[in-house]
């Protein structure tokens, strides 16, 4: 079972699970996202209590019609946050270590966070900032290296519980942080710097998150410039991990998303451009597809 919001013509805005290929309106057990992550803290009983909801649902049709770029005139799904800020995890997989620390002309930073007791956590976006699948992430103006970052996505309650996953971008402009670790701000958090894929897979339905493909492929015209893929099985830390260091002294009312770190880095000679097509995918998860724009 997946987690969406979706857009229905005549209704509005709605909330929904995607089931056996199915889309069913939810939205009059939950309101939006937020109210469902506040309703799943400390639920044992967390996939029971779904199916019975699906009992009383109407089923609006298929998932994969509504799978498609935004038809005002159609069903169509959304972005998957409402009132939930994005964060994210840094230097989790090897190949980023390395990369940062090339960036960064060898400072050491980077290794020393690796191996440290305590990750590098920041914010990454509002949800004004943040956009779904089949929407447009943006490339910063004053930028001359922008790559994609394809993460596994945590979608954790206010009683910083895990339940469920989902596929995210985390843009990144990898010279202005290059050029000082403590303009990673600027180089992370800007307008459309971050999609999330439209499905949230309940953690039930992932037997192993450690034992995932993320797949990354850009198109730029008629050809893919750029093709790779990672195991997640390759995450340095446990997801438990992180979730207890984001929570430390820290509010979610509402739920947040937590990316977990990229393994995933095109040759330093690349950077995206106006145009290109970006396709994330990860097993069971979902694919997210977004065209990138130059900055708004």
């Amino acid at each position: 079972m997946h987690l969406c919001r979706f857009y229905h013509p005549e209704r509005g805005v709605r909330f929904g699970i995607a089931h056996a290929g199915t889309l069913y309106d939810v939205s009059n057990t939950w309101a939006g996202m937020a109210m469902f992550l506040q309703w799943s803290a400390r639920r044992a009983d967390l996939d029971e209590a779904i199916m019975a909801a699906l009992g009383s649902a109407d089923a609006v049709g298929p998932v994969a019609a509504a799978d498609r770029a935004p038809d005002p005139a159609a069903i169509h799904l959304l972005k998957p946050i409402d009132n939930q800020e994005v964060w994210a995890a840094g230097v989790t997989y090897e190949r980023s270590r390395v990369a940062r620390e090339e960036e960064s002309a060898g400072s050491g930073i980077y290794d020393r966070v690796y191996s440290a007791p305590r990750p590098e956590i920041f914010f990454k976006a509002s949800p004004s900032r943040t956009v779904g699948s089949y929407e447009a992430v943006a490339i910063r103006r004053d930028s001359q290296w922008n790559v994609p970052e394809p993460e596994l996505g945590l979608l954790i309650n206010p009683a910083m519980e895990l339940v469920g996953f989902l596929v995210g971008n985390d843009m990144s402009s990898r010279d202005i942080e290059g050029e000082n670790p403590l303009y990673l701000p600027q180089a992370k958090v800007y307008g459309r710097c971050c999609a999330l894929s439209s499905l949230v897979a309940l953690r039930s339905t992932i037997a192993d998150p450690k034992d995932l493909t993320v797949q990354l492929t850009i198109r730029r015209d008629t050809g893919i410039v750029f093709n790779g893929d990672v195991s997640t099985g390759k995450i340095v830390r446990p997801l438990a991990e992180l979730i207890e260091y984001l929570g430390r002294d820290n509010l979610f009312l509402d739920g947040v998303v937590l990316l977990t770190g990229t393994g995933i880095v095109p040759p330093d000679d690349f950077s995206l451009a106006a145009g290109d097509q970006v396709s994330i995918a990860i097993d069971g998860i979902g694919t997210l597809h977004n065209q990138v724009m130059l900055g708004i």
